[in-house]
């Protein structure tokens, strides 16, 4: 080993090590200054195990096509990608023992607090203290994990000249205007606590601050092309190798870069169901009452304006990646969309993979391949015009693979997750079979495809609406069928 590459490593070690010092001095559970009375010496028992607000909020059994920031919670959040790759080891991969993850310690506001006063408080009161608790921690956890970003991923690589500063500004987006925003929030909801650790009033703080979260359009809209550059750039052996060493290091709590990156955007589309749930618990004669539902109004705006330009920005993104072999190819449907209802990699009857993009009104194939060293997506395929496409559900071991026989000597898996398209051109008909990666997969696209259909033909039935449609950037609260539409994005996978 060169003495050079020794000394790199060297440094690359000790920034690592100083992150995870960083880390843990972070997320140590030292009083607050803010907090103006004395912890509890007595240990309270928790009645279970549940240390988070979410445990408290019942499972959402409506349709996920309705729930507001779908769009923010799937086409960004990459959801395979998020967890640490299972790949496999790399020519340069280096094997290191497993280190002890550092976990952050959730706390109760039951457990925080010296609850001499819990004789005096209902039930409902105890329950609103929590949720006005889990929304202040849940601040105090995003800054700890925002300046960790910062501080032991971004820092580094840039002083090592692991990627440009440019690359860097790029992946990272806004991210460093995000943190004073949350310690600003953090702050007033701090001075919001009386002595005795309880708090009265939060709505008039939150009408006064949500507005601030329109930085967050910047940011989320920047998401598609930041993970992409990201994906590209771990193939780079110094990137994979230092994002290595902090996944495997005990401050990254067994989190990639990327989990980091998309913990605003989480963060953001859980404001509305902390709200509901401080709401929930509100006395309807509560002087607090009037402000908290004008501050539900609010984010679920904010959210559904940032979902729509989110939308907006990723279909803008890969339209521009879109390669034509000939200009035949070139549709004014695909010139003319806003919106991508989803898109991901699915297989042909001969195993050759695909990635297919259904935009509002066409569903284009093509296949991924790396150009100037950006992954595009060539158009394999005439685009299909959505109002001329018919779809079709295939039992499993019904389609035939490579002209066999149907399916008699083939892997069964082979044959599972098939669905049919078919379009008439020219007069005749023409088929697709598309293989899904599993089930669900499968049913994501079927329902793409029909909630197309259903929106194009109330757009054609309906001027008013189409009219509505045609600019709903405009009017984000609208129920825009198209909005509903971009709500089932699927998640890429790599090729």
């Amino acid at each position: 080993m060169s003495a050079q590459k020794l000394s790199r490593n060297l440094l690359i070690t000790v920034l690592v090590a100083y992150a995870s010092h960083y880390a843990a001095g972070r997320f140590s559970l030292k009083p607050q200054a803010s907090c103006r009375c004395e912890p509890s010496s007595k240990r309270v028992k928790p009645l279970s195990r549940v240390t988070s607000l979410a445990s408290l909020i019942p499972p959402v059994k409506a349709a996920p096509l309705k729930r507001i920031g779908q769009t923010l919670q799937r086409s960004i959040s990459f959801r395979s990608d998020c967890r640490p790759e299972n790949t496999a080891p790399r020519p340069w991969g280096r094997q290191i023992a497993p280190s002890i993850t550092k976990r952050r310690d959730s706390k109760l506001w039951s457990e925080t607090f010296d609850l001499g006063l819990g004789h005096m408080l209902s039930s409902e009161e105890i329950k609103r203290q929590e949720a006005i608790f889990e929304l202040s921690q849940g601040e105090q956890d995003l800054i700890e994990d925002l300046t960790l970003a910062k501080k032991a991923y971004r820092d580094p690589m840039l002083k090592l000249s692991i990627m440009s500063e440019h690359e860097l500004n790029q992946i990272f987006g806004t991210l460093d205007s995000l943190i004073p925003l949350h310690e600003d929030l953090l702050s007033r909801l701090r001075e919001a606590r009386k002595q005795d650790g309880s708090t009265d009033h939060v709505g008039h703080i939150l009408v006064d601050w949500l507005p601030c979260l329109e930085t967050y359009n910047g940011y989320c809209s920047n998401q598609v092309a930041a993970k992409a550059l990201l994906d590209h750039k771990k193939q780079d052996h110094r990137v994979h190798d230092f994002l290595q060493r902090c996944l495997e290091s005990p401050f990254s709590r067994k989190l990639d870069l990327w989990s980091f990156l998309d913990i605003p955007r989480s963060r953001l589309v859980k404001y509305p169901l902390l709200l509901r749930e401080i709401l929930k618990y509100t006395p309807n004669e509560h002087p607090d009452r009037q402000h908290l539902h004008q501050a539900m109004n609010m984010i679920q705006s904010i959210v559904a304006d940032i979902n729509t330009q989110t939308g907006e920005s990723e279909c803008r993104y890969y339209k521009e990646r879109l390669l034509y072999l000939e200009s035949g190819q070139r549709d004014l449907l695909i010139d003319s969309s806003r919106i991508l209802s989803c898109h991901g990699e699915l297989k042909n009857n001969r195993g050759v993979k695909l990635h297919v993009f259904l935009f509002q009104d066409v569903l284009v194939v093509t296949r991924a391949i790396t150009q100037n060293e950006q992954l595009c997506y060539q158009l394999h395929q005439q685009p299909i015009p959505v109002r001329d496409l018919e779809w079709e559900d295939l039992q499993d071991g019904e389609i035939r693979l490579g002209g066999s026989i149907r399916g008699a000597f083939s892997n069964s898996e082979r044959t599972k997750n098939f669905f049919r398209v078919a379009f008439r051109s020219g007069g005749q008909l023409q088929m697709h079979c598309f293989q899904a990666r599993d089930a669900f997969n499968k049913q994501q696209w079927l329902n793409c495809i029909r909630q197309a259909k259903e929106a194009l033909g109330s757009t054609e039935s309906d001027p008013q609406t189409a009219a509505r449609c045609s600019d709903c950037s405009a009017d984000a609260s609208a129920e825009c069928p198209q909005m509903d539409l971009t709500d089932l994005t699927l998640t890429p996978v790599k090729t």
